[in-house]
């Protein structure tokens, strides 16, 4: 699979943008409403991708041997389906042919989350979400 073939797996959830917590212990993953600041949390789309690993350190470049280890990615992330022999989801835009697809699915966090920038970084944890949608 070639760089835009694997690109075009992202359903522009945005998802894998949102901060995160996970329990040292137990390891579970809690999801927070609060984005990484390249969120357009509109578009669902970062806003400066080329460069987000320079602005963003912990911003991962997704590989197929790396996605086996991010078990905190959403179980309808394509990357992750994929890696697990599953297909995509019927709503997912390669299949349904329709960017919006997504969003009309209400898989992603259009208009939900929340810029980290409008957020005290010790108030993120009012943030968290009891399920993952």
């Amino acid at each position: 699979m070639g760089p835009e073939q694997w690109e075009s797996l992202c359903d522009g959830c945005g998802r894998c943008c949102l901060q995160k917590f996970q329990d040292g212990k137990t390891g579970k993953v809690t999801y927070t409403w609060v984005s990484c600041y390249l969120l357009d949390t509109h578009m669902c789309r970062c806003t400066d991708y080329r460069n987000r690993t320079t602005f963003v350190p912990d911003c991962l470049v997704l590989t197929v041997q790396l996605i086996p280890r991010l078990r905190w990615l959403p179980k309808t992330c394509a990357y992750r389906r994929l890696a697990e022999g599953k297909d995509l989801n019927d709503w997912h835009p390669l299949l349904s042919g329709e960017p919006e697809s997504v969003h009309q699915a209400g898989i992603s966090v259009r208009d939900k989350a929340i810029s980290e920038v409008n957020v005290h970084p010790e108030d993120v944890d009012y943030y968290t979400i009891d399920y993952i949608f």
